[in-house]
């Protein structure tokens, strides 16, 4: 669990986070959504404790797994046990404070767009790239939530180099590309920095990984383009510190398997690992914002 305080509107030059930390977080099997709860209330008891100066208006939640933002509800999470469980509700009774809720990356994405390095962009894909892959997506200017399904691009499925049909994650995020190359080589390397360290210093076998999962992602970005109208490409998460290692082929992969569509430009994203807090802040705000008036 992630925790921090935010003062006053985020914005693009103003969306720092004080007191940040970080917490395990309380698994319960089936019990999991109430024992997370139970210990937000108690952080924001101690942040009001820590920072008596500052009263906390609102509070912004994110969760991974399916989530249904506009009834609050945790639809399903495979990690964290919980299914169905009433997130805004069990908050807002137990703080007597407007919550925000929302899904982690949609969060992250949500601040990009918004605030990061997709402000000013209608048609915008954000990937976050780690030891999994997911996806916020905007279009005309609107964050696709459809009922708390888009998003998990991780989980469609591209072609893979033996002919088969695989899901994204398991080709193209950086647990992937070690994992296979692990697999392939049976030497096992540090992540995918090692993998691609290797790739550039002519490891045949790591070349062609990481050629194999860049082909994955630009499977999917141009997917994106052709449906969505996507012309802006956000790339967050471990594996976008590759930065033109992966940009770079990525682009002129992307550029093959286009025909009519514009060519979509390629971002870092801007706001970090505290992006999902962030979002969830800007939520929270608006929600204060729309009682406001």
């Amino acid at each position: 669990m992630k925790v921090g305080l935010v003062r006053g509107e985020p914005g693009i030059s103003n969306h720092d986070v004080e007191d940040l930390q970080r917490h395990p977080t309380p698994l319960d099997g089936g019990r999991s959504g109430e024992t997370v709860c139970a210990r937000i209330v108690e952080l924001v008891g101690q942040y009001r404790a820590a920072h008596p100066e500052t009263a906390i208006a609102a509070v912004g939640v994110t969760v991974p797994g399916i989530v249904d933002e506009a009834a609050g509800v945790g639809v399903y999470s495979a990690n964290l046990g919980w299914r169905d469980f009433p997130f805004t509700a069990t908050l807002t009774a137990a703080l007597g404070l407007p919550v925000a809720f929302g899904h982690d990356v949609g969060m992250a994405g949500e601040a990009e767009f918004r605030i990061g390095a997709a402000a000013g962009k209608a048609n915008v894909a954000v990937l976050v790239i780690g030891t999994g892959i997911a996806g916020a997506f905007s279009c005309d200017g609107r964050r696709i939530q459809g009922a708390g399904y888009a998003g998990e691009i991780g989980h469609a499925l591209v072609p893979a180099a033996d002919g088969t049909l695989r899901i994204l994650e398991s080709q193209a995020s950086a647990g992937a590309i070690a994992r296979r190359y692990t697999e392939a080589t049976s030497t096992p390397v540090d992540g995918a920095r090692e993998v691609l360290k290797r790739a550039g210093a002519g490891d045949e076998t790591a070349r062609r990984i990481w050629s194999e999962a860049v082909d994955a992602l630009a499977f999917s970005v141009a997917q994106c383009v052709a449906m969505l109208g996507t012309d802006t490409v956000v790339l967050g998460g471990g594996l976008s510190m590759a930065g033109d290692a992966l940009f770079t082929p990525l682009a002129s992969k992307v550029d093959a398997l286009l025909t009519f569509q514009p060519r979509p430009a390629y971002l870092h994203a801007a706001l970090g690992e505290n992006a999902g807090l962030i979002g969830s802040a800007l939520k929270a705000r608006t929600l204060l914002t729309a009682g406001e008036r």
